[in-house]
């Protein structure tokens, strides 16, 4: 049975569903859906790439950052390092290799948890990372039901362009969107928006105008929730491309379903469903509020070229250059790390949101990477 099949079939059993149960299928189905299909999506020659596919200065920097946290946190014996949707594992396994080389005694406190639910994604973390599993140094489990709540020693929480992933409801000025099957076409209809949609437009976002659509992160908010119960003491980072809703209200960020196949942006999200990705930009404003209802305190909310230039100023950025030798590897190195900071690249797009949860607030100010913050 093919994914498309499968939607069907529940169209007709149900009746039209909403558009998050159809991106959670699209996404998310076991064996069908796209993160659960394979796990040849990541890097350049796949449909999309992160920071850590650039290079590996992103992993080498938020490991000067990491161990920075774990400093404030007190340089406890055992710190777990909790990243959610982690790919392919470069991101780990760069953060990792750079801790037991610059930064020991924080790598021996470290235990890096990856979080996957994907079989496919899950086996490509084993190999990515293999000498780090095998000396237990590294860790791979399926769900976040796995951890208790909260976790007993401290923790930091990691989340890279894993927010624009979750399933969202798509609203109009007609209503909360359906989707159906007529003649063997996916069809969009509309529906009374729920209640819960409602206060989440009256809240966090806007209520779209004639002709507009936006969309409700619940499960975003419901997942940052469930993120906080999982802290005593600690932090949680996101790093993603998103808005706040001053810059809704200000008329951006309305309507950004997107679906990308082969680093092209697709027509529409119901052409070759599980062989596309779709995603939303995040509502920084919703999953920040949802942290601070469960407990988090919000530290800040820069841009990923805010937080990175924080970071790197210091050493004036050595840990992207300390392995080149030529002329031309450092040339090649500096574009790469442009890519990363500049408003051409990702730079401007992505934010980091930073909160903490039973940490010295005055110390988490400190942090090198909110030095630029506004």
């Amino acid at each position: 049975m093919t994914l498309r099949q499968r939607i069907e079939q529940e169209i007709r059993a149900r009746g039209p569903i909403p558009f998050s149960r159809y991106m959670e299928m699209c996404l998310y189905e076991p064996e069908l859906g796209y993160y659960a299909r394979h796990a040849e999506q990541f890097g350049k020659s796949g449909d999309f790439y992160t920071s850590s596919d650039v290079h590996a200065v992103f992993g080498r920097l938020l490991a000067r950052q990491f161990e920075e946290m774990w400093r404030v946190l007190g340089s406890p014996e055992r710190i777990d390092l909790l990243e959610l949707g982690p790919g392919r594992g470069l991101f780990a396994r760069d953060v990792m290799d750079w801790s037991e080389q610059k930064f020991p005694d924080f790598f021996a406190a470290l235990r890096y948890v990856l979080v996957e639910s994907s079989p496919a994604l899950g086996n490509r973390l084993a190999r990515t990372l293999e000498t780090h599993v095998a000396a237990g140094k590294a860790v791979i489990k399926t769900t976040l039901d796995d951890f208790p709540s909260p976790l007993p020693n401290p923790v930091i929480v990691f989340a890279n362009e894993l927010f624009d992933a979750l399933p969202v409801e798509v609203v109009s000025s007609e209503g909360e969107m359906r989707i159906n099957c007529q003649n063997g076409q996916l069809r969009e209809s509309f529906v009374p928006a729920s209640p819960g949609v409602q206060e989440y437009l009256d809240r966090y976002g806007i209520h779209p105008e004639p002709g507009e659509r936006v969309e409700t992160g619940l499960v975003a908010q419901n997942l940052m929730a469930q993120i906080a119960s999982k802290i005593y003491s600690g932090f949680v980072m996101v790093v993603d491309y998103g808005y706040t809703r001053e810059e809704q209200l200000a008329g951006r960020h309305r309507g950004t379903i997107t679906a990308i196949r082969n680093h092209t942006v697709s027509p529409t999200p119901y052409d070759a469903p599980g062989e596309q990705d779709i995603t939303a930009h995040v509502n920084f404003t919703a999953i920040a509020a949802a942290g601070e209802q469960s407990g988090l305190n919000r530290q800040g909310l820069v841009t990923q070229a805010q937080f990175l230039m924080g970071i790197g100023e210091e050493n004036q950025f050595a840990d992207a250059f300390s392995e080149t030798r030529q002329p031309q590897e450092r040339a090649k190195v500096a574009l790469q790390l442009k890519h990363l900071i500049t408003p051409a690249g990702m730079g401007e797009s992505f934010h980091v949101l930073l909160m903490s949860k039973g940490v010295d607030l005055s110390k988490v100010k400190q942090l090198s990477g909110l030095k630029f913050a506004r």
